[in-house]
């Protein structure tokens, strides 16, 4: 047969392939058979093969997939194309990276309706299936006239007939007492609940345990299904109850006692999403116990008897006292405030009832000022509804002084909980203010979060400067940062996106007055819906010059200005809001301007890029020049 290959000599550039509009409004699998080979043993910068999702409408491809480990055979990967009313193209890129010896290539891509982990067995690539290699008992493809064991089906479930295929394990070769074959379905690549189910077949002479289980990321096994003892000749169904909020892979087992112990067989495993059992209840919605308390405190409450330990707050936006995290100008958690601080104080805030048995991240953001020390001023309890048990899964333990910061947790408990947090001060004399903001929950636990494929159209300057160039290098630049600026009185302490990570800035005493630096995207896709551009911007500092943002068409020259901010702004990360439009492909361009003195340090962080319309109005320009009460705390 014949594949198609990327040629290596260009180094450092890609190969792309894509195909034509595909629409479709069931649940694809897309099924891609590649190899990537190389001569060499390490390189610092391999090839990689990436799988792109174009969006029509969108000016991001999404990626769905990336490989870069070597192999000398086929390998296959099985990707869920979640059901959509866009159409769409499939983007296959090839990144030659600095290796030369390496070459990329691709046999086989199939789309096919239906759900990844659903296989009938009659196809060589087996769906992505795999056995764990095992010495003495394994998994293998039975049918198709093939004569090769003595306790052989004579015919398969799919066709009903001595040609169609299944897959079985025989105790034949059994050395050792519960040795076992495992069969592993392709990793689920969305989230996914529903039934699953198959056919099956068990002959016993002994014991035999057949056993499924799902098995996250970190290695975690959860048992959804077992035999019953009873014996079956002929193909039986089993169905079971399945959630996969985050990548799972199935495992079929089976375990024997003796070389005598019979066979199991397996053919026709599908998928519905709609569950067995008659289970009424909603999947559960990680969005449900978030909060960034801009309206209220959504699913969050306070135990009255503890009195009003949390305040939801908000600081007009001002030049002494930070804002929220959400938006600069928003709505925060405070705790401590002035009416509460007599010794020994505690607050508490509860989240809703979470699920049992999910691995859960929770995120949030929290600020500290005024503690002398900070250790322990803020913790986050695990309370298990059941019996009142608290567990502590995280405490501040230092961190820099009004700076919002971001922690993560992971955790899984067997039974219902809630997240408590937990603000406290020991003595009078140490009681500062504890504030808190964009509470997150996702499903999966942290780690497995980070390895998760970027999202569209997002930078967070964490890795690179992602789509954006700079103009011209040299003192009108832009430069990455972490921590505080080093001139005082301007500029960020830390950046937007987690208090200790990246930003895009300009160092004002490199320039001079009116000197402009540029940040310019590549070239972005065109198209006809309306796209809404969300930034962090800061502007601290009493000589704070211009930030303007601007959109330049493709063989146009002309700049076209989208949002300006001049003069000082607030200590705090503001948000900006820009709704545009392009038909054609476009360049986003964020212009600084050094104002009058070195305290003149403009930052930017978390752009982000979505399609449609901006979902909230940007509030209006703030006039420069402040009025002592700003610096009040609305309560």
């Amino acid at each position: 047969g014949h594949y198609i290959s990327v040629d290596t000599s260009y180094e450092g550039e890609k190969a792309v392939l894509s195909s034509p509009d595909l629409y479709s409004e069931e649940w694809n699998c897309v099924r891609l058979i590649y190899q990537i080979a190389t001569t060499s043993d390490i390189s610092p910068d391999p090839a990689r093969l990436n799988l792109y999702l174009r969006q029509e409408g969108e000016s991001f491809d999404r990626l769905l997939w990336s490989a870069k480990e070597p192999s000398d055979s086929w390998l296959i990967a099985s990707l869920d194309l979640t059901n959509s009313t866009k159409k769409f193209k499939l983007v296959l890129e090839g990144e030659m990276g600095q290796d030369k010896s390496t070459s990329i290539a691709v046999f086989e891509i199939k789309i096919t309706s239906g759900y990844c982990i659903e296989c009938d067995f009659e196809e060589n690539h087996l769906c992505g299936y795999v056995n764990r290699w095992n010495p003495n008992v394994n998994w293998f493809v039975g049918g198709g006239n093939i004569r090769n064991s003595q306790s052989i089906l004579p015919k398969d479930h799919t066709l009903n007939s001595a040609l169609g295929h299944y897959m079985y394990v025989d105790s034949v070769y059994v050395k050792h007492f519960q040795e076992v074959a495992q069969l592993i379905s392709p990793k689920t690549t969305a989230p996914i609940s529903g039934c699953l189910s198959f056919y099956y077949q068990l002959k016993q002479e002994s014991s035999i345990v057949f056993t499924v289980y799902l098995r996250d990321m970190s290695g975690f096994y959860e048992e959804i299904w077992k035999t019953d003892s009873a014996l079956n000749a002929d193909w039986a169904l089993a169905e079971v109850d399945f959630n996969a909020p985050y990548p799972m892979e199935v495992i079929f087992e089976v375990a024997f006692n003796s070389a005598k112990g019979g066979y199991v067989a397996l053919d026709d495993i599908s998928f519905s999403p709609v569950y067995c059992s008659n289970q009424t209840g909603a999947p559960f919605n990680p969005a449900n116990a978030g909060c960034n308390f801009e309206e209220d405190l959504c699913n969050f409450y306070q135990d009255h008897k503890d009195g009003p330990g949390w305040s939801r707050v908000k600081v007009k936006r001002n030049v002494y006292r930070a804002g929220d995290h959400t938006t600069g100008f928003g709505y925060y958690l405070l705790a401590n405030t002035k009416f509460t601080s007599q010794p020994g104080y505690i607050g508490r805030l509860y989240g809703p009832t979470l699920p049992g048995n999910l691995q859960f991240c929770l995120r949030f953001y929290y600020a500290l000022y005024g503690f002398f020390k900070m250790s322990g001023t803020l913790a986050v309890y695990i309370f298990e509804e059941n019996h009142v048990v608290q567990e502590k899964i995280w405490s501040v333990l230092d961190s820099p002084k009004g700076v919002w910061t971001q922690a993560e947790i992971s955790f899984k408990k067997p039974m219902p909980c809630k997240v408590v947090f937990v603000s406290w001060c020991k003595s009078f004399w140490d009681c500062g203010l504890v504030a808190l903001d964009d509470v997150s929950l996702s499903l999966g636990s942290c780690q497995a979060a980070d390895l998760l494929l970027p999202t569209p159209g997002e930078c967070t300057f964490e890795k690179d400067e992602c789509v954006f160039t700079q103009k011209k290098r040299g003192r009108g630049s832009w430069h990455r940062k972490r921590g505080p600026t080093p001139t005082s009185y301007t500029g960020p302490k830390g950046d937007h996106t987690t208090g200790v990570g990246y930003y895009m800035y300009i160092e004002a005493s490199d320039m001079v007055y009116g000197q402009r630096a540029y940040l310019v995207s590549r070239s972005l896709r065109g198209t006809s819906a309306k796209q809404c551009l969300t930034f962090f911007y800061h502007m601290y500092g009493a000589g704070t010059g211009l930030l303007s943002v601007y959109l330049k068409k493709e063989g146009d020259d002309e700049e076209i200005p989208l949002w300006r901010r001049t003069g000082e702004q607030s200590i705090s990360w503001l948000r900006g809001l820009i709704e545009y439009e392009s038909d054609t492909n476009y360049q986003i361009i964020f212009e600084a301007i050094r104002g009058v003195s070195i305290r003149s340090d403009t930052a930017i962080d978390d752009i982000l890029f979505q399609a449609g319309p901006c979902l909230e109005v940007e509030e209006i320009q703030f006039s420069s020049g402040y009025p002592d009460s700003l610096n009040e705390i609305e309560y």
